[in-house]
Order: C-alpha cells, then sequence, then structure tokens
C-alpha cells in the first residue's frame, strides 16, 4: 500500500469519525436534552404537546396560525382563539402552565397571576431576558429591550430622563403638530372611507421622529421602511426551526436580505447622527440638544469610558426606539379608534369630556391628565388588544416558582392575552367591551392582582415609553373627537393578526363626519 492510499484511509477514517461525532452531538442536543427535559417537567406537574425532533412544537404552531387565519371572524372581541390559537387551545388541554418547545428550546407557557408576578418582578434576578433570535437581533440589536445588567440600567436611566417628568411635557406640542398636519390632510375626506391603522402609522412615526430625534418623518422614512421590512423578516422566522452554527456555512435569503437592510439602517442612523454632530462643529448649535438622540451623541462623545457609548449603541438604541416607539402607539390609537367606531355611546361620552376640558383648544397636560374616561377606554382597548402579545424570560439558574422547581436554561413564556381575557380574573363579561371596569383606576379593576393587566409589562423591565405612548394617544384621540364623529365602514373586516405586534391583517376603515368645529 503506497502512501497516497494510506492518507486516503486515514482522510476517510477521520472524516467517519467527524460525522460519527457530528451525529452523537446532534441526537444528544437534539434528541436527549429535550425528552430528558420533557420527562423531569412532566413528573413535576407542567405536561404539555409532546416534543418532536428539531422542530419542536413548530410545525403545530403554524398549522394553528394557518388554520385560523383561514376562518372568518365575526366582529367581535373574543380575539384570544384567533390571534394565539395554539396557546389558547393547549391551556385548555393542558391547564395554566404548560411546556411547548419552540424548536429544541424548551418554554414553559405561565399564565398564573402570581407565577407571572414573580417573573417579571425578578427580584432576585433569577429571571433575565434570553438572547433575542438573530433576525430580531439585527432589527433591535442590543438595545434596551434586548441587554441586561449594567448596561441595560445605563440605557435605562438615559431613557427615563427622556420619556418621563418635564420632557414628556415638552414633547406635546410637537404631538399637537403633528396631529394637526395628519387632521389637515383629512379635511375634504368627510363622508369619504379612511384606512386609519395607516394614517396613524404615519402620525406615530412624525411623532417619535420629531420628539426623540428632532427631524421629520421624511428624513427617517429610510429607516422606518427597513425597519419594517426587518420586522416583516422577524415575523416569517416565528417558529422556524434554526440549527445552531449552520447560517456559517449556508445563508438563506432571509439572512442575505436582513445583513443588508441592518447595514443600512446603520448607515441611515449615522447619517442622521453626523448632520447633529456638524451642526456643533460648525457653531450652528451650541450642543448635541436635549432630546433622545442629543443625549445619545452626548454619551458617544463621553470622555469618561465607563460612560461613552459605543457606535453599535447608538445605532441600537435608534433603531430600538425609531421601531418601538411608532409600532406600539400605532396599534394602540388605531384598535382604540375601532373601538370608538363601534360603541358609539362611548364615542359620544369621551367627545363630551374632551369638549369640557379643552373646548375647541388644543390639549395640555393639565387637561390630558384629567381625562378620566378616555383613560378608561385606553385600558380597555389594551386589555382587549394589547400591542404586545408575549413576554419572554430565562430561567437563569435552578429556581423554585410557586411549587414548580425548574432547571436552568429553559425559558418561560408569558401569554399577556391570555391573562388580560381570563374570566377567572375578569369576570364572565370578559369579552365584552366595558371601560367602566377600570372607573376606579387598574388597581380596583383587577382586584388589586399586578399581573391581570400587563400591556405595557411589569416590574423593572416594564415599557419605558408607556407614559410617552399614553399622552400621545390621548393628545391625538382629543383632537379627532373635537372635529369629527366616526363611524365604521362597511368594508371594514375584522382580522387581528401578530405581526410582532397586534394589528389589523386588513386595515381599519372608518367614514368620518365633520362636526363643524373650529378647533
Amino acid at each position: 500500500m503506497d502512501v497516497i492510499e494510506k492518507l486516503v484511509i486515514l482522510l476517510a477514517g477521520s472524516f467517519c469519525l467527524y460525522l460519527l461525532i457530528s451525529l452523537v452531538k446532534v441526537l444528544y442536543q437534539y434528541w436527549w436534552v429535550p425528552l430528558r427535559i420533557q420527562h423531569l417537567l412532566s413528573s413535576r406537574g407542567i405536561k404539555g404537546p409532546p416534543y418532536r425532533f428539531i422542530h419542536g412544537n413548530n410545525k403545530e404552531v403554524n398549522h394553528f396560525r394557518k388554520e385560523a387565519l383561514s376562518k372568518h371572524m365575526a366582529l367581535t372581541h373574543d380575539i384570544f382563539p384567533k390571534v394565539l390559537p395554539h396557546v389558547y387551545s393547549w391551556i385548555n388541554i393542558y391547564g395554566k402552565n404548560y411546556l411547548y418547545w419552540d424548536g429544541i428550546q424548551a418554554q414553559v407557557a405561565i399564565t398564573e397571576p402570581e407565577l407571572v408576578k414573580e417573573v417579571l418582578k425578578n427580584s432576585e434576578k433569577a429571571f433575565p431576558k434570553p438572547k433575542p433570535p438573530i433576525y430580531v437581533s439585527r432589527l433591535l440589536g442590543d438595545g434596551l429591550v434586548t441587554t441586561e445588567g449594567e448596561k441595560w440600567a445605563k440605557q435605562r436611566k438615559l431613557a427615563n430622563y427622556v420619556f418621563h417628568g418635564e420632557s414628556l411635557k415638552n414633547m406635546i406640542p410637537a404631538v399637537i403638530a403633528s396631529v394637526e398636519r395628519m387632521l389637515e390632510q383629512w379635511k375634504g375626506q368627510e363622508g369619504k372611507e379612511i384606512e386609519v391603522f395607516q394614517e396613524f402609522r404615519l402620525l406615530t412615526s412624525e411623532v417619535i421622529s420629531r420628539t426623540a430625534f428632532g427631524s421629520s418623518y421624511l428624513e427617517g422614512k429610510k429607516i422606518f421602511d427597513m425597519l419594517m421590512e426587518l420586522s416583516i423578516i422577524v415575523n416569517r422566522s416565528l417558529f422556524k426551526a434554526r440549527i445552531p452554527g449552520i447560517n456559517k456555512f449556508w445563508k438563506t435569503d432571509d439572512d442575505i436580505e436582513s445583513e443588508k437592510l441592518e447595514k443600512g439602517i446603520h448607515d441611515s442612523v449615522m447619517e442622521i447622527v453626523k448632520k447633529r454632530e456638524d451642526k456643533v462643529v460648525s457653531g450652528e448649535a451650541d450642543s448635541f440638544g436635549s432630546d433622545f438622540l442629543g443625549l445619545l451623541i452626548t454619551s458617544y462623545h463621553d470622555l469618561d469610558d465607563k460612560n461613552r457609548l459605543s457606535v453599535e449603541d447608538l445605532v441600537d438604541e435608534c433603531k430600538t426606539f425609531y421601531f418601538a416607539g411608532q409600532e406600539t402607539t400605532n396599534s394602540l390609537l388605531a384598535w382604540t379608534v375601532l373601538l370608538l367606531a363601534v360603541h358609539r355611546d362611548w364615542q359620544e361620552k369621551a367627545r363630551r369630556e374632551v369638549i369640557e376640558i379643552f373646548g375647541n383648544q388644543n390639549p395640555h397636560s393639565e387637561g390630558l391628565a384629567k381625562l378620566k374616561i378616555i383613560t378608561m377606554i385606553m385600558y380597555e382597548t389594551l386589555r382587549l388588544y394589547a400591542p404586545v402579545n408575549g413576554l419572554v424570560r430565562k430561567v437563569g439558574r435552578e429556581v423554585q416558582l410557586g411549587k414548580l422547581v425548574l432547571p436552568a436554561g429553559i425559558e418561560f413564556m408569558i401569554p399577556n392575552m391570555a391573562l388580560h381575557h381570563d374570566p377567572q380574573l375578569w369576570g364572565d363579561d370578559v369579552r365584552l367591551f366595558k371601560p367602566e371596569r377600570f372607573a376606579e383606576g387598574i388597581a380596583k379593576a383587577t382586584k388589586y392582582n399586578a399581573a391581570a393587566f400587563i400591556p405595557f409589562g411589569l416590574g423593572p423591565r416594564s415599557c419605558v415609553g408607556m407614559s410617552f405612548a399614553t399622552t400621545e394617544t390621548k393628545t391625538a384621540l382629543s383632537m379627532i373627537l373635537q372635529r369629527y364623529s366616526i363611524a365604521l365602514s362597511p368594508a371594514y373586516v375584522h382580522s387581528p393578526v401578530i405581526n410582532l405586534t397586534l394589528r389589523p391583517q386588513h386595515g381599519i376603515q372608518v367614514i368620518l363626519q365633520s362636526l363643524h368645529c373650529d378647533a
């Protein structure tokens, strides 16, 4: 046997050994570990649909979703079975807490309020946020929504400063200017059909551009468009199993497109940053500004290494607030207008309140704080049609949660829609639109059960933009109600779907009638 033959045999043997080791690793990671976890949790009382090799329960989830989308839905607020059909079905089969599989990742869905509260409060620091999937990471980066530890604390402090208190009050004129611009475009449309979901998308994009970034919607349009394209890829990738490391050798069309969009967003954000920097260099401005972008750029140029933001952190924070600052408020505004169009009695109550407080003048912060009826309507909208319908946490170390002992590495999925639509928490009228539930505030409405109502999360990681979103919503609703009566168009088709946030699949078509009020 010559040297070449020996070398071929050696290489063939090495390759076979590599394949054997790889096969053992795959079987261990994709078969043995999930089955062991499933057996362990089952013995501790947590049941669920059986694990399927590689895919987990993703094929079943997609089947549930496809079937739900294919069915016509009446105009009812009982949307839980339609929007999260797999969660609705599995809660009914396996109980309020159950195990299911996102690929090989074990996830325990929890809908018992006391357990939800303990996880989200995270007082023992045992339930951090998990590392986001690759496409979510490209959408939001390592920004406030996804990061952990000291970095999160620093970013949260910065965002709190901008989106609360006096800073928030100072944003109201910019919100009013943006709403006025939208209303100006509505003139002449009285009696005609308007699709408000798209209208509010433009409005909320304009508002976050003006208030947080000191620019117009048109300046940030390229960023919004790319973020929207990236969000479509994120939504498409949900409930698809990915084999770790495979994208190093083979990239899908979504991989290639998402990388391109990520780079495009980075470059566009830095263009806006450079414009702000150039104004300071040229002497046109004496600081980077006190809005969110200005504070980010100031931190980016901080001489102290501990406080300085990296380029990546700067861009990631901008991406987070461009996307989250627009998406959630757009959803809230659109569903609130739908409910006002359907429930005309509450529309009239809200209008009377607005006229009583503001007359035909634009809203102001003192008056916004007095809007009791609009606040009740907004809370009930958030209960029935919460923009965000799932919160995910990780078990950082073996813990006892209630009576459950859970191993490190599994994840919790908290479907807040399940809590918001639970008759045991809200009563037999849970599926009805009844803003009067909140007449005495959230605590009384939830019977002091904090986790029964979590549209903005709960605990230290609750949404930093909550006050901003509610202020923007109250301002826009007040200005619309001063001018128009809202009726639902016969063309409207009721089909709420989740595409990261809760959206109307076919838009929300309404017909406006002018009240002939010169506001």
